[in-house]
């Protein structure tokens, strides 16, 4: 499940890479030429006669909301630079992500480098860019990058995402890649889940770990209903969610595993066809008609959301780890023992109980270079030198020796500076010194485990407590998903244009239907979102996407992530 409400989200928990801070790439940059040009791909001036070439080099990074530091240059950059030659100057997009890769190809804006989401309307968007030739072609030139290379081998690469753009577009490569997770412990797990106050869950006598089954959560949001819970004379809500509905809905694992099941004669189908996603709509139709769901969780704002948290008004919170955390410290502070803490975890529709998290996790960025680049060589030597163990390290965790030393192999803060991170709140001195800005998005592989030392900025209290949810809401550890997900292939279906905005419904017809007056109510308005696909190439899309990947091991478990 995506969430941009953190605009490069995994940016914000994704960590550095180990490899010792030496003159030039790391053992796993790459040394050599870029096509004619003298200089190393690691760049500097490493005392041979040749002075690295100076070159300015635009980037866009498009994520809504996403913002660099307050100077033009950081420690950070000031270091890339004197390794590779290069000042980078940043644009970071304030709206939306589809709206502005289409406009830049479009008003011909264009930066240097591009890089985004890989996913979505705005991977649609680089894709068209590449077939009207807007981008530049690295087919030819990125076996002298080991590093990109790497990030871009078909191993590397969810399959769906490697099929449709990053192993090639009409036969040519454009596409890098950046942040997906080199090995399962490497993969940014955000911990969705049911979360309950642990006040509330000890008033009422129930231990949250019993709490499994979809009829166990009912009962237990009746109970906190019954118990008729007030804070400041304000009723408290047994359930609710963030903005627009964010993540309520994520109890359909306990009803189907993923959005396209497979039938008995081995074909799949669309979730949105099934008697499951039927009784998931009307367990959700029961829970607002009983009113153990909050009603304005589907159109109240961020900050009202979080109002109501921070006034205690809220008994479980669906959502991911990091986001009710942080909502819910003033509360905290002045109701200790009023923690957030898991429930169950909750049972898994089709799922083995000893069955490690299927995440199907994908990385954050695809970059590109656009035609209008000028000196294609130092950016790929940027983006070469960016995606060693070096310089992610640098990117992730600043520069060796001022902000943080190798101790024993691994990183380690130095206490001046994580002091100061810490006290920082808005979080504004880090990006001055170069972190948490467009710099960590083109780090190649994450490789925050299996090479890393974790977050050395965070706050170790904090990830004790994400430690502690991990043990209850993961006994059995996680697992990457690498198969395909047959919604790549219907979006690619020769009916797709038609039927996707019949598709883009079902979203809003579902909360229509868990808001209707009766079960058979909410059935109708299913029924009808489910002719009007017909009508416009469902049958078609499907059986599309079922020729497609005939024989190939589809997405049968996913949870949200």
């Amino acid at each position: 499940m995506r969430n941009k409400r953190y605009g490069s989200a995994k940016a914000l928990l994704a960590v550095g890479l180990i490899a010792g801070m030496i003159a030039g790439c790391s053992n796993s940059g790459g040394n050599g030429s870029t096509n004619g040009n003298t200089n190393a791909p690691s760049g500097g001036n490493n005392g041979g006669g040749n002075e690295t070439e100076q070159v300015t080099v635009s980037i866009l990074h498009n994520w809504n909301g996403s913002t660099g530091a307050d100077t033009d240059m950081t420690p950070v950059s000031e270091y890339i630079k004197e390794k590779t030659g290069i000042t980078v100057k940043w644009e970071y997009t304030k709206g939306s992500e589809v709206e502005k890769v289409n406009t830049i190809f479009t008003t011909q804006e264009l930066p240097d480098i591009y890089t985004g989401p890989a996913w979505g309307g705005e991977l649609d968007g680089i894709i068209k860019a590449a077939k009207e030739g807007q981008l530049v072609d690295l087919t030819d030139k990125l076996d002298k990058y080991p590093n990109l290379s790497k990030a871009v081998a078909k191993e590397n690469v969810p399959p769906a995402l490697y099929d449709k753009a990053i192993g090639g577009i009409n036969g040519k490569k454009y596409l890098l890649y950046q942040n997906q997770p080199a090995t399962d412990e490497d993969a940014t797990d955000w911990l969705y889940g049911f979360y309950v106050r642990k006040d509330v869950a000890d008033k009422l006598g129930v231990d949250p770990q019993s709490v499994v089954t979809k009829d166990d959560l009912y009962n237990f949001l009746k109970k906190i209903k019954d118990a008729n819970l007030q804070e400041n004379g304000m009723p408290v809500m047994p359930l609710g969610g963030f903005s627009n509905g964010w993540a309520v809905g994520i109890g359909n694992t306990m009803f189907y595993g993923s959005d396209y099941p497979v039938k008995a004669d081995g074909t799949f189908e669309h979730i949105f066809f099934t008697k499951a996603y039927e009784d998931y709509t009307l367990y959700y139709r029961r829970l607002i008609a009983e009113g153990l769901l909050d009603p304005e969780t589907f159109t109240q704002t961020d900050p009202i959301a979080k109002e109501k948290i921070t006034q205690g008004r809220v008994a479980v919170l669906a959502a991911h780890y990091p986001a009710i955390l942080d909502a819910s410290k003033e509360y905290l502070k002045t109701h200790p023992g009023s923690e957030y803490i898991p429930l169950g975890p909750l049972e898994r529709a089709g799922a083995e109980p000893d069955r490690p998290a299927d995440l199907g996790i994908q990385g954050n960025n695809v970059t590109v270079i656009t035609k209008k680049a000028k000196n294609v060589d130092a950016a790929l030597r940027l983006l070469e030198y960016l995606a060693s163990d070096e310089g992610t390290l640098l990117v992730r965790y600043g520069v060796q020796g001022v902000h943080w030393d190798m101790v024993d192999g691994k990183p380690v803060a130095k206490k001046e500076w994580f002091d100061k991170f810490m006290a920082d709140t808005t979080g504004k001195l880090k990006k001055n010194e170069g972190l948490t800005d467009g710099f960590e998005s083109l780090g190649g592989q994450d490789r925050t485990i299996s090479l890393g030392a974790g977050d050395i900025w965070a706050d170790q209290d904090r990830i004790a407590i994400m430690d502690k949810a991990r043990k209850i809401l993961r006994p059995n550890g996680i697992s990457v998903i690498s198969a395909y997900n047959p919604g790549d292939a219907v979006s690619n279906s020769p009916q797709w244009e038609t039927l996707k905005p019949s598709m883009d419904q079902i979203g809003d017809v579902w909360k229509t239907a868990i808001f209707a007056k009766s079960d058979d109510a909410a059935l109708k308005v299913i029924n009808d979102l489910r002719g009007q696909m017909n009508k416009t190439g469902y049958p078609e899309a499907i059986q599309y996407a079922n020729e497609q990947l005939k024989g190939k091991e589809i997405v049968k478990l996913q949870m949200p992530n």
